[in-house]
């Protein structure tokens, strides 16, 4: 600040003779150290931010860990002890889980049959416990982490097509999930674990490998994180059903558009630890007696269907295959209706609890034991219900033993009788399903699903059964009808029409422990899936659409007009690239504009546009921070330091001030007062020394103010941030100018250490002025960028203009790109990303693409892009989602 600024500001105004200040020299002072500070404290923020874009924080526990794994485990072979890792961690949750379940439930009923024999004390108790756990579980979730609600399937699936989802696989969304989710389930609302938990395997599997590794060697390859992210999906399946190998089909099946074999044995082999940890937990703690399937059949072996029968099983897949679309349809109406009356989404918004609520009391009040409940089984738990679907028994069978007339108890009623309870089993499940699925808590569909078909099939199996109480004759044999298998075989079709997979058979054999119906399997299961597949997508590819999650959809037809649609229609013309020859000061102003975009391809020039590379973001602030950084700007400030410093000749005569210190005489006794000062000329001729300086002389000081120009010196001195090293502070008293110190006093405020030459000379670091600051980042800004001390890929990822839609489709899902170049004769043109090839695809399947005829004249003058073609560089981030308008940002960057 010059001195004609102080003087404005300290309101000084000429008068006859000397002039004088209207302001107050301390509130001078006070303004002044605030402005500095604030400056001071922009500058740290700036700072902080880069360093926190440049690499992530380490603590020292994270150290050890990463010693002691690179020490250990990394040597013998890190992958198969981190899949092992990952499979035993997985399965330790996935237990502690379902105790925590199985104890909710078992409260429920307990509060249900023996706290109260009232019927409505009994509807309050049945109606409480769920409303509890469900306001907690979404009132928890909407707190921690927004991204634990629903199944987590689909951002897996997109999270693997290689778009990175922000807080999706951290540590704050692993403890809402699991949370969330125990206290979903503990409920008892018609929802599954299948989902979620492979949501949560793929978090844990992102943990470990930040826990146990410091980036090197597998983990840093963004090719074998996502394959140890399959590896982690097909974990969560093996827990959830102790099924590894229809877990890894499953998963294979559901994330991934192009899977690697490489990958199979990872998969396989994390699966496998996953489920027997799980298993073995459950003989030692739920003393099961051995390692068995979940729902175990006992089907007979020798005829367990005649072959007359398979044109039954194919019909249960047609129906199967209708409702699986009929399921996803009517699950995406409601979320529609919701979001098309504004004004409900809106109050709702703001009223979180009440729509949970609402669902809730109505699922529990259609479930209750002595309502609609008593038709349904409803006070059976899921595991119980799924064991009587597969049991081995004729519910029509008039001839039953004890243990058989238990299981039909549950199913029948003095008023209705097994088939009037599957039926209402099956279209009560439906209903509650469909609603559970939108409440904003952690959920899956798999169970629920699955149970409905199993009870669908069971009816089918024992209508065949009354139908032919005697069973088929074929060839003089006659072969008994077995109603468990119609459930099996209904179970698989339902559950794979819905989700799309086949591997589902194979989930089946495996939680049912035999493979006598594996031709009626497989073909209701083919079947079902043709049919929905015609009629609508996956339930996890219709809540991709519903949450416009940025994954690619398929192209249905080889004949459509993706052969006739070339990447010139859908690319983005105007793209914001750095050049050789660019300064520091147009690299900053890029990168604020852009603070999305994660590559910035490299050209030779504006002009000529000849594309020579791609520079990350991260690159690019470390150029900054070498530019700019705190070390530099240290380094320059020292230098400028020792050039000032030059040797000057002391004063032999020195004007007398006003402002004296002198000292007091010593007493034994301290005295608040102090002794009149000495005159002048017992005062030592040395040099005096400031006031604000810390002397180790062990002698006492009086202050005297004055308006002499050393004062305003050493106020300038103490606003002034001179930045000493953290370690090594010097304690300095607090000096008032109006009180005197005595000896006693002084000393009780000094360290009682001895004083040596370092603690006399503490290290300073020496800083600049906010004047000096400002101009030497202008100068600093004005430099040009020397790309050569940053990495650049020399060959990114290029298209050419005359490449297909369907081909660009290919290479985008088969090498998981999010973005890549387009140049004509090595001169960037263009740049497609994931959103236009989405929304090209979109437009082509419902007639609304437009092509463009005149995207091959390149001596043609390109016309301004669009809104949507504007934001194709945010595209290229892999973070977020959500679209921002052009307007909206350039606004941004004009006021940045």
């Amino acid at each position: 600040m010059t001195d004609g600024a102080e003087r404005a500001a300290m309101g000084y105004e000429h008068t006859l003779m000397f002039g004088q200040y209207r302001e107050d020299l301390g509130e001078y002072a006070r303004l002044e150290a605030s402005r500095l500070k604030s400056l001071e404290k922009h500058r740290k923020k700036e700072e902080k931010r880069r360093q926190k874009e440049l690499k992530p924080y380490k603590n020292a526990i994270h150290r050890k860990l990463v010693g002691l794994w690179q020490n250990t485990f990394a040597r013998l072979g890190e992958d198969w002890f981190f899949l092992a890792f990952l499979g035993v961690i997985s399965s330790l949750l996935s237990f502690s889980m379902d105790y925590a379940i199985s104890m909710c439930q078992k409260s429920r009923i307990w509060l249900y049959r023996d706290l109260t024999a009232h019927p409505f004390l009994q509807y309050l108790a049945w109606v409480a416990l769920p409303m509890c756990l469900i306001l907690f579980s979404a009132g928890f979730v909407h707190v921690t982490a927004p991204q634990a609600i629903g199944s987590g399937i689909p951002e897996m699936k997109t999270i693997l097509r290689g778009v990175v989802l922000k807080e999706y696989l951290s540590f704050r969304t692993l403890i809402s999930k699991v949370i969330g989710l125990t206290c979903t389930l503990g409920s008892g609302m018609p929802l599954g674990k299948e989902g979620p938990f492979v949501h949560i395997s793929s978090i844990l599997a992102t943990i470990l490998s930040k826990l146990v590794t410091s980036f090197k060697g597998i983990h840093e390859n963004e090719s074998r994180a996502n394959e140890m992210l399959a590896a982690a999906c097909a974990v969560g399946v093996a827990c959830s059903f102790a099924a590894p190998i229809g877990g890894v089909l499953f998963s294979i099946e559901v994330t991934s558009v192009y899977f690697a074999v490489r990958n199979y044995w990872r998969g396989f082999f994390a699966a496998c630890c996953g489920a027997m940890v799980w298993r073995l937990l459950g003989v030692w703690f739920k003393n099961e007696e051995t390692l068995t399937a979940i729902f175990r059949t006992n089907f007979h072996i020798d005829f367990p269907f005649d072959p007359q029968e398979l044109i039954v099983f194919a019909g249960i897949g047609a129906v199967c295959g209708l409702g699986g679309a009929f399921f996803v349809w009517f699950h995406r109406q409601i979320v529609h209706f919701n979001r098309k009356h504004k004004r409900m989404n809106a109050f709702l918004q703001q009223n979180r609890f009440i729509y949970p609520a609402l669902i809730t009391l109505i699922i529990s009040t259609m479930t209750f034991p002595l309502g609609l409940g008593q038709f349904m089984a409803a006070e059976l738990t899921t595991h119980e219900s799924m064991n009587e679907l597969f049991s081995n028994v004729t519910w029509s069978n008039h001839h039953l033993e004890v243990d058989e007339a238990i299981i039909v108890s549950h199913w029948t009623t003095n008023y209705t009788n097994i088939f009037v309870n599957l039926v209402v089993f099956i279209i009560i499940t439906f209903l509650t399903t469909t609603l559970a699925a939108t409440l904003p808590v952690p959920s899956g569909l798999f169970i629920p699903v699955f149970k409905m078909g199993a009870a669908f099939g069971r009816l089918v199996g024992e209508c065949m059964a009354s139908w032919f109480p005697d069973g088929i004759t074929l060839g003089g044999s006659v072969n008994r009808i077995i109603p468990g298998g119609y459930a099996v075989v209904g179970a698989a079709a339902l559950s794979g029409s819905v989700t799309h997979t086949i591997s589902t058979s194979v989930i089946v054999f495996e939680l049912t422990g035999q493979m006598s119906h594996i031709l009626p399997v497989i073909l209701a299961v083919l079947i079902a899936n043709g049919i929905s597949q015609a009629l609508q997508p996956s339930i996890y590819d219709s809540i991709i659409q519903i949450k416009k999650l940025p994954y690619l959809p398929p192209i249905v037809s080889t004949s459509s007009e993706a052969h006739n649609v070339y990447v010139a229609d859908i690319m983005v013309r105007d793209v914001v690239s750095v050049w050789r020859g660019c300064s520091y000061k147009d690299l900053r102003n890029i990168l604020k504009l852009k603070k999305r975009l994660q590559f910035f391809p490299l050209v030779e020039s504006l002009e000529s546009m000849i594309l020579l590379g791609s520079i990350q973001r991260i690159e690019l602030l470390r150029l900054l921070e070498l530019q700019l950084g705190r070390e530099r700007r240290l380094q320059e400030a020292a230098k400028r330091a020792q050039l000032s410093e030059s040797p000057k000749t002391p004063r032999t005569e020195k004007k007398p001030s006003r402002f004296e210190v002198v000292p007091v005489v010593s007493s034994t006794r301290p005295s608040p007062k102090c002794s009149p000062p000495p005159s002048p000329a017992a005062t030592p001729k040395s040099p005096k020394k400031s006031f604000l300086r810390y002397s180790p002389v062990n002698s006492p000081y009086n202050t005297i103010t004055s308006l002499d120009a050393r004062l305003k010196q050493a106020f300038e001195n103490v606003f002034k941030k001179a930045l000493t090293d953290p370690f090594e502070k010097v304690l300095v008293p607090t000096l008032s100018l109006t009180t005197t110190y005595s000896l006693s006093q002084f000393e009780s405020s000094v360290p009682s250490t001895p004083v040596t030459k370092r603690s006399q000379q503490p290290r300073i670091l020496v800083d600049m002025s906010p004047e000096e600051l400002l101009a030497w980042e202008e100068d600093q800004l004005n430099a040009l960028v020397d790309f050569g001390k940053c990495h650049v890929d020399p060959a990114p990822f290029q298209l050419v203009e005359r490449t297909t839609l369907i081909k660009v489709h290919s290479l985008f899902s088969m090498l998981g790109l999010n973005y890549a170049y387009v140049t004509a004769i090595g001169r960037l043109v263009g740049v497609v990303a994931l959103k236009e090839l989405r929304k090209a695809i979109e437009n082509i399947s419902s007639g609304l693409f437009i092509t463009n005829t005149n995207h091959f004249g390149h001596g043609e003058k390109s016309e301004p892009p669009s809104e949507t073609q504007s934001e194709c560089e945010d595209n290229m981030d892999t973070g977020k989602v959500s679209i921002k308008r052009r307007s909206q940002e350039e606004h941004h960057g004009s006021n940045v």
